[in-house]
């Protein structure tokens, strides 16, 4: 059986480490982006380059129709996917929580959570062996800023991340029996552009001693664990969660 994957925000970082790793495993590959297509093409030309498949679909996963869209086209192109990774996610400047706005507050929920469950919902209509499907893996890229809070920087984005951390325990629970296992990774301190989307891209050199393993992680190492949680070697994980934090 074909093995499909889509994976939202691939474009750069943890995503795009992903989408390569997944395509090396044999998976044919959908590389969403929201606004930026260059680096999507980018992702997906490395992955042709090296013998795989990849479709990149432009989406906003805020957006419910987009959304259904977007799974919609690699229904067509790909056939029924058989693996999810939730991992598009922003985060705004670094402040306290007594300066954020509503507007700022419903952005990070609405990408980081609604698509999140947005796009899991649309696998599991596809993968539930109640609905014909032949199951599947859901992996949701959390936060270690689900446990440690973020203060005086992004609780808003923790906060989010929070969410998905109940998401992923409830939805495990809720699909378990239909061949979907649904799990997540918390990643820490790890070098990507979200750093600079938050204001400080030195950021990892500010908190890293703060890391018992005295470094930033790199997104190939959270692609690891990813691909391990989509692999049949965790065949009975399932509503649990990986951190790839340096012990942080």
């Amino acid at each position: 059986m074909s093995k499909v994957l889509v994976i939202t925000g691939a474009s750069r970082g943890i995503g795009a480490a992903t989408a390569i790793l997944a395509a090396q495993h044999g998976y044919a590959v959908c590389v969403n982006y929201r606004s930026k297509a260059a680096p999507a093409y980018l992702v997906a030309d490395e992955i042709a380059r090296n013998g795989g498949r990849a479709l990149v679909v432009q989406a906003d996963v805020a957006n419910e129709e987009e959304v259904v869209r977007m799974f919609g086209v690699v229904d067509r192109e790909f056939g029924k996917i058989t693996a999810l990774v939730n991992n598009a996610g922003i985060l705004e400047h670094q402040m306290r929580v007594e300066a954020m706005s509503a507007d700022r507050i419903a952005r990070v929920f609405a990408t980081n959570v609604t698509g999140s469950i947005l796009c899991a919902r649309e696998a599991i209509q596809r993968m539930s062996t109640k609905r014909g499907g032949t199951g599947g893996a859901i992996v949701n890229v959390s936060s270690m800023a689900a446990r440690l809070g973020s203060p005086n920087e992004y609780v808003d984005y923790a906060a989010s991340k929070g969410a998905i951390d109940t998401f992923t325990v409830g939805l495990a629970k809720e699909v378990a029996g239909e061949g979907i296992r649904v799990n997540a990774v918390r990643p820490g301190l790890i070098d990507t552009e979200m750093h600079a989307s938050g204001g400080e891209p030195g950021r990892i050199e500010r908190l890293k001693s703060s890391v018992p393993m005295q470094r930033g992680g790199e997104a190939e190492e959270v692609a690891k664990a990813i691909l391990w949680l989509l692999s049949d070697e965790a065949s009975y994980t399932t509503g649990t969660f990986i951190d790839v934090s340096g012990g942080r």
